[in-house]
């Protein structure tokens, strides 16, 4: 025999338990009667293999987007790089030019002397000045060419009979590097014009 349905309100719920809704629930709808027709049932099936195209291809373009700025950006820092590297090898080579010009300004006081020594420091001197041409910046000093400001820096003029006018007649300290690679210009006297 069937028993009637008890009251359970005044058992406790076991602990974490959610508490059953009080009240009526919704009647479910009789079987006949459909929802109205939702907003893919006009293109069926392709409807929606048309949003997961476009879905697809937003996320392709986006995916060739992505690809496109990190090639960028690989770019970008190999240029910051070289660009870094060049702007350290001119502090350390300009560096370095002070030292240079010490051994010469002593191989011109010792110009008189030919000991070991002098040919030592005139040594020193040149594998010095070969470093610089190989780290790309060319020793320039030259006499009897025609002055060029973006090369040369005139710290005198003289009047010479013998030499065309602006051309370079002496050079006090040579230059090195060339266009925008220089690390300081020679210093020179040029021939006046007349």
């Amino acid at each position: 025999m069937p028993t009637p349905p008890q009251d359970r309100s005044s058992d406790p719920l076991p602990e974490g338990a959610v508490p059953p809704p009080q009240g009526d629930l919704p009647e479910p709808a009789p079987p006949g009667t459909e929802a109205g027709p939702g907003p893919d049932a006009a293109t069926g099936p392709a409807g929606a293999e048309d949003e997961y195209t476009a879905a697809l291809k937003e996320v392709e373009d986006r995916w060739r987007r992505a690809l496109a700025d990190l090639d960028n950006l690989r770019k970008r820092h190999a240029r910051e790089l070289d660009r870094e590297r060049g702007a350290e090898r001119a502090r350390t080579a300009a560096a370095f030019l002070p030292v240079i010009d010490n051994l010469e300004l002593a191989l011109t006081h010792a110009a008189s002397e030919s000991g070991a020594i002098v040919e030592g420091v005139r040594a020193v001197r040149d594998q010095a000045v070969s470093v610089l041409e190989r780290l790309g910046y060319e020793r320039h000093a030259e006499t009897g060419v025609p002055f060029d400001p973006s090369r040369h820096e005139v710290v005198g003029v003289v009047q010479d009979p013998d030499a065309e006018p602006n051309t370079v007649t002496q050079v006090l300290r040579p230059g090195y590097g060339a266009a925008e690679r220089q690390l300081r210009p020679a210093a020179v006297t040029v021939a006046k014009r007349e």
